[in-house]
C-alpha cells in the first residue's frame, strides 16, 4: 500500500513541481507581508468607522500634571499608546456619576464598537471636554469648582451616549481631579496600542423625588444600562469587566465615603477638593501596552477599602519602598549581627517606667500618650524613650503637640478653604493647651485623627509639666502655626519657588523643633544654659533633617500634590516641563537630585557643631542618631535614579549598626567621614555640581579627620568575611554535588560516604561557625572602642537612665 502510494507520487511529482515551488513561495512571503502590514497600520479590526471618525474629528485639551493647558491634539493621537509616547498623552476628562432619588447609581455598558475599553461596565458618562466648540468646554483655573467648560461637556456627551436633556447645569457638582492612566491590555493584549491617560474632574448629579430621565442609548456608544444600589455594585464588581478608572474611584472613593453621604456631597463642600490632583497608577493587568509603559506613581491600588493606605496621612504607605534585596542584607554580617544585639542582647525597658515619672503624672493618660506616639512617630519615638527621665516626657509632649498641629495642615480635603484651614491652625496654638473643650473632629486620617479628637490627653500631661518647659512648647507651637499658615496659600504642586522659600519652609517645620528641643535641654539640667542661645546652630541642624526627607522623598510628595523642591533649582534640569519629568527623565533628575544633596551636605559642619556643644550621654544620642541616619540616607540617594520610582530607604541592618556606633563624638565622626569619602567616590566629573559637592565633602572631612593610615580592623574582617564565604560557597557546593541521584537516600542533608566528604562537611561547618563567631567579635571589639573612645571624650551619662539601649530596638524604625 505504501509504495503504490509513493509511487504515486513519484508520476506525479513532474506535473506539480511548479505549484509546490508557488505554495512555497507564498508560505515564506505572507508572514512577512503579515509583519509589514502590522507595523504599517493598526488592525482593521479596532477601529469602527464612526467611532474612528469621532477619534480623528474631536480635538482634546492637553494639560501638564498640575492641569495647566499646554495644547490640542485629536483624541486619536492622544490615546495611542506607543514607545514615542508610552501612556499617550495627557489631557482633560470627565466622570459623570448620576444618582435617582432612591439614591441608585445609573451604571452604562460600553459598546464593543469602542476604540478604547469596549465592553466594559463604568459610570454613568466618560468622556472629554473638546477645544473649539460652542458653548466653551474649556476651563481656566479661575473656573474651580464651577467648571462651566467641564459641565456644558458633560450635557452634550449624555445627550450623545444617552439620549438623556433637560439636565440643569447648575444641580452638578464637582468633588475633584483624578489623574490616571491605563493600556488597554484587557482588550487588545500586552502590546496594546490604546490606552487613557487624564486628569479626570469628577461630577455628581442628582434626581430630585419624582423626578425622572428618559434613557435612549446610542448602541454605538452603549451596550447597556443599568440603575445599582451600593451592594449591588459591590457584587457586580466581584465578576465581568470595569473600567479600570471606576472601579479604582468606587474601591477609594464612591462606596467608601461619597454615596454614603450623598446628601452632604450635594449640599456642602466638604467632599470638595480644587487645591490637589490625586494620581494613582493602574492595577497590574492594565500597565504595559505597546510603549511597555511601567507604573509610575505607585500607590498600592490592590489595596482595599480596609488596606494599609488608611493607615497614614497624604502618599505614605501608597508608595513603592524601594529596598535592597534580601542577599545583599544577609551577605552582610556585621549588621546582622549589629540587629541581633539591639533585639536580643540588650531586650531593656522604657525610661517612662522611672518613679519620678509615675509620681508625677496620670498613669493613663501617659500610657495613652506614649502607645500614640509610637503610633504617629515614623522615627522618633525609639529616641524619645531612651531619654532620662527629667526630660522624656518633656519632649514626648512636645512631640505630639506638633504632630497633631502637622496633622491639621496636612489635611487637604477637609477644609472649605484655606482660609477656614488658617484660621483652624491658629485656633489649635491659641486653645489646645487651655481650652478643655477644644476639640477638632474628621481631621486627618487613621492614627493623626485619633490624635486630634482625643487631644485633652496630651493637654492633660501638659498642664502638669513644669512652667519653663510649657513656656517653650507654647512659643514654638505658636510660631511653628503662623509659619504654617503662611505656606497654606502657596501652591506647592511644583515645588517651592526658590532656595530662600525651601530653607524658610524647612525652618518653620524643622529648624523651629530644633531650637525647642535646645531650650527643653537647658531648662532641664541636662546640658548648659548657652545651648539655648546656640539658634542657628540649632536651626541648620533640623534644616538638615527636613531636607533630607524631601529630597527622599520626592515621588511620595509629588503624589500628593505638595512638593518642596525648589523651582530655581530643579528648572534648570527639566527642559521646560514639569516637576514630574524627572519620573522618566531619570538622567536629568539625578542631576537636579545632586545638587539637592550637595546643598544638604553643606549644613553638616553646623550639625557637627551643634553635637559638639551636648554633653549629657542620652541626650546626644536622641539628636545624633537622627543626623547619621540623615547622613547615610543622602549618601544612599546620592546618584540614585530609585528616587523617581519610589521612596530609598536605608538597610535595617545599616541603621542598627549606625545605632550602635553612635554613642559619642569619635563614633558619629567616624560616620560622617565614611559617608562623605564614599559620595566623593562616586561623585561624576560631568555632573553639574561635582565641585560643590566636593567642597562639601572636604568640608566635612576637615571636621572628623581622615582615618588613620594602614587597614582598619573592620576593613580586615571584610576581606576574611569574603574568603570565608567563597569557602563555604565551594565546601557547600562540593559537598551536595558530588553525589548524584538518590545518594542521599532521600535526606535532606548529605550523606558522609568516605574522608573527602568528612573533610568537606568539616569545612562547611566551620566556615559557618566562623562567619558568626567574627561579626560577634569584630562587634564586640567595636563597641570597646567606643566605650573607650568615649571615656577619653568626657561624655556623661545622666544616671538616670542605666538602660540607655533599652528602646533603641526601636529605632529600626527610623528607616521604615
Amino acid at each position: 500500500m505504501l509504495s503504490q502510494y509513493l509511487l504515486t507520487l513519484q508520476t506525479h511529482y513532474t506535473s506539480t513541481t511548479s505549484l509546490l515551488k508557488i505554495t512555497y513561495t507564498l508560505l515564506i512571503l505572507s508572514p512577512l507581508y503579515l509583519l509589514f502590514s502590522y507595523f504599517k497600520k493598526p488592525p482593521k479590526k479596532w477601529v469602527d468607522g464612526s467611532q474612528h471618525d469621532l477619534m480623528l474629528k474631536d480635538t482634546v485639551i492637553l494639560v501638564d500634571s498640575n492641569d495647566k493647558i499646554i495644547g490640542s491634539t485629536s483624541k486619536i493621537e492622544s490615546h495611542t499608546f506607543d514607545t514615542k509616547n508610552p501612556r499617550g498623552i495627557l489631557h482633560r476628562a470627565f466622570s459623570v456619576f448620576i444618582f435617582d432619588s432612591q439614591n441608585r447609581l445609573l451604571l452604562q455598558k460600553r459598546a464593543s464598537s469602542k476604540i478604547t475599553f469596549p465592553g466594559v461596565w463604568t459610570n454613568t458618562c466618560c468622556s472629554h471636554p473638546l477645544n473649539g466648540l460652542t458653548p466653551n468646554e474649556v476651563d481656566g483655573p479661575e473656573d474651580l469648582p464651577n467648571v462651566p467648560g467641564v459641565k456644558n461637556a458633560a450635557v452634550r456627551k449624555l445627550e450623545q451616549e444617552l439620549g438623556i436633556t433637560g439636565l440643569s447645569k447648575s444641580r452638578f457638582k464637582f468633588l475633584t481631579r483624578l489623574h490616571y492612566w491605563a493600556a488597554d491590555t484587557v482588550s487588545h493584549g500586552p502590546t496594546a496600542p490604546w490606552g487613557e491617560h487624564e486628569i479626570d474632574y469628577v461630577l455628581f448629579y442628582i434626581l430630585e423625588k419624582g423626578e425622572s430621565i428618559d434613557i435612549k442609548p446610542n448602541p454605538e456608544e452603549v451596550e447597556d444600562i443599568n440603575w445599582v444600589s451600593p451592594s449591588q455594585l459591590k457584587s457586580g464588581m466581584e465578576v465581568g469587566l470595569w473600567s479600570p478608572w471606576f472601579k479604582i474611584i468606587a474601591e477609594r472613593w464612591l462606596i467608601p465615603e461619597w454615596w454614603s453621604n450623598l446628601s452632604e456631597v450635594m449640599e456642602t463642600e466638604k467632599y470638595v477638593n480644587t487645591k490637589t490632583i490625586t494620581r494613582f497608577d493602574p492595577t497590574i493587568e492594565h500597565a504595559g501596552g505597546a510603549g511597555n509603559a511601567e507604573r509610575v506613581y505607585l500607590e498600592n491600588l490592590d489595596t482595599t477599602l480596609n488596606g494599609d493606605a488608611s493607615k497614614k496621612q497624604g502618599a505614605y504607605g501608597k508608595i513603592k519602598i524601594i529596598k535592597e534585596s534580601k542577599i545583599s542584607q544577609i551577605s552582610r554580617l556585621d549588621e546582622i549581627w549589629s540587629a541581633v544585639n539591639l533585639m536580643y542582647v540588650n531586650p531593656l525597658t522604657s525610661n517612662l517606667e522611672s518613679e519620678f515619672i509615675e509620681d508625677k503624672f496620670d498613669e493613663q493618660d501617659l500610657k495613652w500618650c506614649d502607645d500614640m506616639l509610637g503610633k504617629v512617630s515614623r522615627s522618633f519615638a525609639a529616641v524619645i524613650r531612651q531619654l532620662p527621665d527629667v526630660l522624656l516626657v518633656d519632649v514626648m509632649v512636645f512631640y505630639l503637640v506638633l504632630r497633631a498641629l502637622d496633622t491639621v495642615e496636612d489635611d487637604m480635603t477637609y477644609f472649605e478653604n484655606n482660609e477656614v484651614k488658617i484660621e483652624k491652625i491658629l485656633e489649635f496654638c491659641e486653645k489646645s493647651f487651655t481650652d478643655e473643650h477644644f476639640q477638632i473632629l474628621g481631621c486627618g486620617e487613621a492614627d493623626e485623627r485619633v490624635l486630634l479628637e482625643n487631644f485633652d490627653k496630651v493637654r492633660n500631661i501638659f498642664t502638669k509639666l513644669n512652667p519653663k518647659s510649657k513656656r517653650v512648647i507654647r512659643d514654638i507651637t505658636e510660631r511653628m502655626g503662623k509659619g504654617m499658615a503662611e505656606f497654606v496659600g502657596k501652591d506647592l504642586g511644583e515645588g517651592t519657588r526658590d532656595v530662600k522659600e525651601y530653607d524658610r519652609y524647612c525652618h518653620f517645620v524643622a529648624g523651629l523643633v530644633g531650637e525647642g528641643l535646645s531650650r527643653l535641654f537647658s531648662t532641664s539640667g541636662l546640658e548648659a544654659p548657652t545651648l539655648s542661645s546656640q539658634i542657628h546652630l540649632s536651626d541648620q541642624m533640623g534644616l538638615f533633617l527636613q531636607k533630607t526627607n524631601i529630597i527622599r522623598d520626592y515621588l511620595e510628595d509629588y503624589v500628593d500634590g505638595r512638593a518642596f523642591w525648589p523651582q530655581t533649582i530643579w528648572k534648570k534640569y527639566a527642559d521646560g516641563n514639569g516637576l514630574g519629568a524627572f519620573i522618566e527623565d531619570k538622567e536629568s533628575g539625578v542631576k537636579c537630585l545632586n545638587e539637592l544633596v550637595t546643598d544638604a551636605l553643606e549644613l553638616a559642619p553646623d550639625c557637627l557643631a551643634y553635637l559638639g556643644e551636648l554633653r549629657c550621654e542620652e541626650v546626644f544620642r536622641f539628636c545624633a542618631i537622627p543626623q547619621v541616619m540623615a547622613v547615610a540616607t543622602l549618601e544612599k540617594v546620592y546618584g540614585n535614579m530609585e528616587v523617581f520610582e519610589g521612596v530609598v530607604k536605608i538597610r535595617k541592618g545599616l541603621s542598627c549598626k549606625l545605632i550602635l556606633n553612635t554613642k559619642d563624638h569619635s563614633g558619629v565622626h567616624s560616620i560622617f567621614g565614611k559617608m562623605a569619602r564614599s559620595i566623593m567616590s562616586r561623585a561624576d566629573k560631568n555632573d553639574p555640581s561635582y565641585e560643590r559637592t566636593l567642597h562639601a565633602c572636604r568640608n566635612i572631612l576637615e571636621i572628623v579627620g581622615e582615618p588613620k593610615g594602614g587597614m582598619t580592623f573592620g576593613a580586615k574582617m571584610q576581606i576574611v568575611n569574603v574568603g570565608v564565604c567563597t569557602s563555604l560557597i565551594v565546601s557547600g557546593k562540593r559537598l551536595y554535588g558530588r553525589h548524584e541521584g538518590d545518594a542521599w537516600g532521600g535526606r535532606m542533608l548529605p550523606g558522609i560516604n568516605d574522608v573527602e566528604d568528612v573533610g568537606v562537611l568539616a569545612v562547611f561547618v566551620t566556615s559557618i561557625c566562623f562567619l558568626i563567631a567574627f561579626a560577634a567579635v569584630g562587634e564586640a571589639m567595636g563597641e570597646v572602642a567606643l566605650r573607650v573612645k568615649g571615656e577619653k571624650g568626657g561624655m556623661r551619662s545622666s544616671g538616670a537612665s542605666s538602660a540607655t539601649l533599652k528602646t533603641l530596638v526601636e529605632a529600626k524604625n527610623l528607616v521604615e
